[in-house]
């Protein structure tokens, strides 16, 4: 895991699988992971308009508005780019032509009226399986990396699978090797291992859209925990090159063995909420500590109990910007000096720790 292999190691952990603990003790605060994303793409539909008021770059998502100038695909009126540097690295990846013939292809495609009479959903899994193969082409290794994270397709994704098939195989190069099995295989993958890469936070809403989803192969071993000891932030709207980048921080310290989970989503929802979510979404119910204590209260019951260990810890680390909700984390510490400022993972807000003080 680069700089980050001797901070964690892999281990089967019961009732979960594999997962990954700490390999030494860690400090809060302290960066577990920085990853760059196996596989990127838009989760704006093929035909619907994006709902979100901004205007992306179609390799780093950032905003396009923000840079003087825009840089369109040469070849297509549906891509555009933040800079050049943006436009010759998406050529020779993420937008390469074989990508750009296959989406101008899907979109005059004879049956593309049925493809639009479906959920904006199929349009977006179309773009993944495109990239998919994409990457198959680039760089067979990382394609293999894809396919060996966890996801069995059931029968809804067998059906999703025989559809896109159907439209996609055609514009498949001679060489191909994708059949009907493989295709619901990576779509198994990417339902249960993709990051969301959001719109900008904005106080006054809308609530947030999702403008692209990424997988990180080794982020994806994080478990999930309802009072997790780590959370995600990613950089994406900022200028850096490496914007794309997954940064995993840990919320508190954590001792040597010890499993290192993240939250699937925002730490605040209620516990009807998150097992629905967890079970649709995963398919998996969540055995957590927080998890057990809330499935016995009843209604409202949890007013009564901000004096349990997991209520101070959501009152501790759930921001309090409104529209936020995210997860408040220490900055990293500085010469092994522990920071007492806490960053919001979801909007930025930076604020003193003063739960800590004596």
């Amino acid at each position: 895991m680069d700089s980050s292999s001797s901070l964690l190691r892999m281990e089967h952990i019961p009732g979960k699988g594999r997962g990954l603990v700490a390999a030494q003790s860690l400090k809060a605060g302290q960066i577990v992971l920085t990853e760059s994303p196996l596989i990127l793409y838009s989760a704006s539909p093929l035909f619907a308009p994006s709902s979100s008021p901004f205007t992306y770059c179609d390799h780093c998502f950032g905003i396009v508005s923000s840079y003087p100038n825009i840089f369109p695909c040469p070849s297509c009126s549906n891509h555009s780019f933040c800079s050049q540097k943006c436009l010759s690295l998406a050529l020779n990846s993420s937008h390469s032509t074989w990508v750009c013939k296959a989406l101008i292809s899907l979109l005059q495609h004879p049956n593309s009226t049925l493809l639009q009479q479906h959920p904006p959903e199929r349009q977006v899994q179309a773009r993944f399986i495109v990239a998919s193969h994409n990457l198959f082409l680039q760089a067979p290794s990382e394609f293999h990396t894809l396919l060996s994270l966890h996801g069995t397709p059931d029968s809804d994704i067998l059906d999703v699978a025989n559809f896109l098939h159907s439209l996609i195989s055609p514009l498949f190069p001679p060489q191909s090797q994708f059949s009907v099995d493989l295709t619901a295989q990576l779509l198994a993958k990417d339902r249960l291992n993709s990051f969301c890469l959001m719109d900008p936070y904005s106080p006054d809403g809308p609530q947030r859209s999702i403008k692209a989803y990424a997988i990180y192969p080794k982020a994806t071993f994080f478990n999930h925990d309802c009072l997790p000891n780590a959370c995600r932030f990613d950089y994406v709207d900022t200028s850096d090159e490496h914007n794309t980048e997954i940064v995993i921080r840990l919320i508190e310290d954590v001792p040597d063995g010890k499993e290192i989970c993240i939250s699937y989503f925002r730490m605040g929802r209620d516990y009807c909420t998150r097992k629905k979510i967890l079970m649709e979404d995963y398919g998996f119910t969540c055995e957590c500590d927080r998890c057990m204590i809330e499935a016995n209260w009843k209604e409202n019951e949890g007013e009564k109990n901000n004096d349990l260990p997991h209520m101070l810890f959501l009152c501790k680390h759930v921001c309090e910007r409104k529209n936020c909700a995210g997860t408040m984390a220490p900055l990293p510490p500085k010469d092994d000096v522990p920071s007492n400022v806490l960053e919001c993972n979801f909007c930025g807000n930076l604020k003193k720790n003063d739960w800590d003080v004596a």
